[in-house]
């Protein structure tokens, strides 16, 4: 080859790498923009994040985070906020890395102190804590559940009986106690106090003891008498158009009944109790009385006497009125009659309850048989 071929080549070598350059720079230009964001981006992300001491419901972890604010973190670790729970500080509060945000869950209890059931709520993780944070009084108290039993987020039922001061009076003595008892019978027995037979207590012996209570010890003793006692008999009233009126008739005498009775006799601390009676047994049925009762119309006038004064006599015996007694009792009415006479003239009952013409119409029938002699006074104003 000849030196001027050499020349040429070599000229045209260089003009081939020559163009080159600019697509070189053109390849690296990228990548170094590449080192210098990623460099940038370390500083950014460094900047950004944040190292948190999150304690949920008393357990604590570190974590970390780019949230702004503690609503952003509980979001982040899906934690659900309801109304009963705590959040601190708030879910408004801004972030810094080193904070400690602390979650308490809410826990439903239902609580029911001394017999009074309430529904509440409370972010203790024990019972003991819940007692102290709820303010019930627990020192010598009953649980339905361990002071040390942890609460679930489902919540649990608790019964709490507290102390209370009880007094027991029997016997004449006071017996003072304090005691969780559920009921007065468990508590009688906490007093050493036991009941005999029919012995009892002032208030019902399944029934709560309430702080301050007295409760009297009822010591009875019993027995049953029996008695037997008349049954009433009645009487029946029948209208008899054979029978005059105004008279009455017993066609048949009423009889008592007999019934034996059974009463139960209480003595309660030594004072008798009122009888009570507890069972009744009819030894006798009583028969009832039937009495006729006259419905015939009385005839006024009697042949022979109906031209007599009677109203004289009557003003004379009995100063007119129909239904006089003499002092002794004995003698009755206008005309006073004995009752003796009065019935076998046909009259009833007394002869002062009778009418005054019924009275009048008698005393003319016992005048035609045996004239004035009954009135042995008054007969002769009968003449005038």
């Amino acid at each position: 080859m000849s030196p001027s071929q050499s020349s040429h080549r070599a000229a045209r070598g260089r003009r081939r790498r020559a163009p080159q350059r600019p697509e070189t720079l053109r390849r690296l230009l990228p990548r170094a923009l590449v080192v210098a964001f990623l460099a940038g981006g370390t500083t950014a992300f460094i900047a950004h994040d944040k190292a948190i001491r999150l304690s949920v419901d008393g357990k604590p972890r570190t974590l970390h985070t780019f949230a702004d604010g503690v609503d952003d973190l509980l979001a982040d670790e899906n934690l659900d906020i309801g109304g009963h729970d705590i959040v601190a500080p708030a879910p408004t509060a801004e972030l810094r890395s080193g904070d400690e945000v602390v979650v308490r869950h809410g826990r439903p209890v239902v609580l029911t102190v001394d017999g009074q059931r309430h529904q509440v709520w409370t972010t203790a993780e024990t019972v003991d804590d819940a007692l102290r944070q709820l303010g019930v009084r627990a020192e010598g108290a009953h649980l339905s559940s361990s002071r040390s039993r942890r609460i679930e987020r489902h919540g649990l039922e608790l019964a709490v009986r507290t102390e209370r001061s009880v007094v027991f009076v029997a016997d004449g003595r006071e017996h003072r106690i304090r005691t969780n008892a559920a009921t007065v019978r468990e508590a009688l027995a906490e007093a050493g106090l036991t009941l005999r037979n029919e012995d009892t207590t002032s208030v019902p012996q399944d029934s709560f003891p309430r702080d301050g209570q007295t409760v009297s010890v009822l010591r009875i003793t019993g027995s049953k008498k029996v008695r037997e006692e008349p049954i009433p008999f009645r009487t029946v009233r029948r209208r008899d158009p054979g029978l005059a009126s105004g008279t009455e008739a017993v066609v048949q005498q009423g009889r008592a009944g007999v019934r034996r009775v059974t009463y139960r006799l209480r003595t309660v601390n030594g004072v008798k109790q009122k009888p009570r009676r507890v069972d009744t047994h009819v030894v006798r049925a009583p028969h009832p009385q039937i009495v006729h009762i006259g419905t015939r119309p009385l005839p006024s006038s009697v042949a022979g006497a109906d031209h007599l004064a009677w109203d004289a006599l009557a003003r004379c015996e009995a100063g007119g009125r129909p239904n006089a007694v003499d002092a002794s009792g004995t003698y009755g009415g206008l005309y006073q009659f004995d009752v003796g006479t009065w019935r076998a003239l046909g009259g009833s009952g007394r002869p002062q309850d009778a009418p005054a013409h019924e009275q009048t119409f008698r005393a003319k029938k016992l005048y035609v048989t045996r004239g004035a002699s009954p009135w042995p006074v008054c007969g002769g104003k009968l003449h005038g």
